[in-house]
Parts: structure tokens; sequence; C-alpha cells
């Protein structure tokens, strides 16, 4: 191979995009299903707020269907007043996109992805994570007044763990790891 042949060989593998990974499955192909009910919403919201006062965090809870719309809110005494609408935010982005905020959260932060923000209704935060009922998404719960991590912390123990959620999540990992690899090759 000629000397000019390599460096386009070279070239070619340097401009690999992590983006180009083809998965076998779409990433959060979980199905949207009835809507939360108010019982179940308002369990939710319970749990966030027990998790929250064992912290003695003040927080902000939203719980939204499966369309997105607000089923239920509660702001515990002394919680920020600007993360009214950001948990309402992050309840909805999490059913609208079918995974959870901190998946755009580390789209943005660790892959540079500034691209996702121009989507309608993504916010890129960790707090939001779908709720997800015998294999059908049927909200979300939407957690703000902490840290990106606290509020995570929080959203986690008021949905409990969900599976399908995590296996999509996984999925996302392994393209980030993959175009984190490349990176690294890169420099």
């Amino acid at each position: 191979m000629s000397s000019n042949m390599a460096e386009i060989a070279v070239e070619a593998s340097l401009t690999l995009n992590p983006l180009d990974f083809i998965p076998d499955e779409i990433p959060f192909d979980v199905p949207y299903g009835l809507p939360v009910s108010l019982e179940q919403a308002q369990a939710v919201i319970q749990a966030a707020v027990a998790e929250s006062k064992k912290r003695n965090w003040k927080m902000n809870v939203a719980v939204a269907d499966s369309r997105g719309n607000l089923v239920a809110f509660q702001r515990m005494d002394g919680a920020m007043l600007a993360s009214i609408q950001i948990a309402e935010h992050k309840a909805r982005a999490a059913v609208t996109f079918r995974r959870p905020t901190k998946v755009s959260e580390d789209g943005v932060e660790l892959m540079h992805l500034n691209y996702l923000l121009a989507f309608d209704g993504v916010i890129a935060s960790r707090g939001g994570i779908p709720l997800i009922d015998q294999g059908a998404i049927i909200g979300a719960v939407g957690i703000s007044g902490g840290t990106d991590s606290q509020d995570e912390v929080v959203s986690k123990a008021a949905g409990g763990s969900n599976q399908q959620a995590a296996d999509g999540y996984q999925m996302i990992q392994m393209i980030m790891e993959a175009g984190s690899a490349i990176w690294e090759w890169k420099r």
C-alpha cells in the first residue's frame, strides 16, 4: 500500500462517528399504555416525599400521565419555586421521549450532542423517569428542587425499578462508550 493510501485509510478511520452505530433494536421502544390513575400518582408522590424527608431534602414532585398531562403535583414546604415548572417539564419529557431525562443530560454533557437541546420538550437534567406498568408507559415522575443527582435519587425511589427503561439506557451507554473509545483513539 502506498503512503498516500495509508494516509487516506487513517483519515477515514479518524472520522468514525459513534452515532453511526446501528443497534439491533430501537432503544426505549416501550409502548404507551393507559394513563396513570390519580391513586397511582399519589402513591408515587408519597414515595418521593418519604425519600426526600428521609434525606432532609425539599422537593417538587410532578406526575404526568401517558400523554404528558399533569395528574398530580406536590411542593414540599420550602421547596424552590423555580423547580415547580422544572419538575413538570421533567415528567413530560420522560413520557414524551420514553426514557429517563438523564439520557438527554448524558447526551449533552458526555457526548456533546448539543443538538438534542433543539428538540421541543427536551430537558437535559436528571430527575424524570417513565412509570412502566405491565410493559407499557403509564406516565412519568419528575423531581426538582435539589442537585440533579439528588433529583435522580428521589425519582428512582418514587418510580421504583423499571427494567425496560434500564435496558434502553444500557444501549445508550454502550453507544456512548463506543464514542468515548473512538474519541480517545483519535487523540
